[in-house]
């Protein structure tokens, strides 16, 4: 067996794994989907779209109603979910004191717009951790499940793509990370079921203060 090579970078996703926005959003969600005329279940919601960027959620629509959107129709439904997360939003469980346990570098690559996850994380308190090391699906031509993502957040902080470690929620995260040959922690104290990180190869853990110590072994 080849030697496994040590972690340099810890690759953190946005919703779910630092600011506990899922549920929010799966709830706003739910309200915008109907407002358009098409209805769906939060498990809908979970299954569909949780870990893709708002330009697959638009397509999906689209496709959906059979028509294009308007280039501004989300500015009606911003709102909505601006006053859920500042009315509700917090870090997640642990992830704090998980961070000041990771000694090496660590940023951000979600699926939101820069400016939603520099919000979220600035309502968290969490910012300061991450400034000049955040990246959005914005700034690639694929999102996850495809792995440019990370592999560009890896080349922008010099790091190879064997000694990068993802923490994700969802299981278009986790192919991303494994397409980037990467390895990729899952976290399962969410939403998202515990065996669909499993079966994308994911190391599962369900609180954050078992972090550091799985990236040890």
């Amino acid at each position: 067996m080849q030697p496994i090579e040590p972690i340099d970078l810890v690759i953190f996703d946005c919703d779910g794994v630092l600011v506990d926005s899922e549920r929010l959003s799966i709830e706003v969600d739910r309200r915008v989907l109907a407002d358009l005329g098409w209805p769906l279940s939060r498990e809908q919601i979970l299954h569909r779209f949780v870990g893709r960027s708002s330009a697959h959620f638009r397509a999906e629509v689209e496709a959906y109603l059979g028509r294009p959107l308007p280039d501004d129709w989300e500015s009606p439904y911003q709102p909505w979910y601006i006053d859920a997360f500042e009315r509700d939003l917090t870090a997640v469980p642990g992830v704090e004191a998980a961070l000041d346990e990771i000694r090496v570098a660590t940023c951000v690559a979600s699926s939101g717009t820069h400016a939603k996850i520099r919000r979220t994380l600035g309502l968290t308190g969490l910012l300061p951790r991450f400034e000049g090391r955040i990246f959005s699906a914005d700034d690639v031509q694929n999102g996850k499940p495809d792995p440019d993502l990370f592999l560009h957040a890896a080349e922008q902080l010099g790091v190879v793509p064997e000694r990068c470690a993802v923490v994700e929620d969802s299981r278009f995260g986790v192919q991303a990370a494994r397409a980037a040959g990467m390895r990729v922690f899952g976290y399962a104290g969410g939403l998202t079921p515990a065996d669909w990180l499993e079966r994308e190869g994911a190391t599962v853990f369900t609180d954050m203060l078992q972090l550091p110590g799985l990236m040890l072994r």
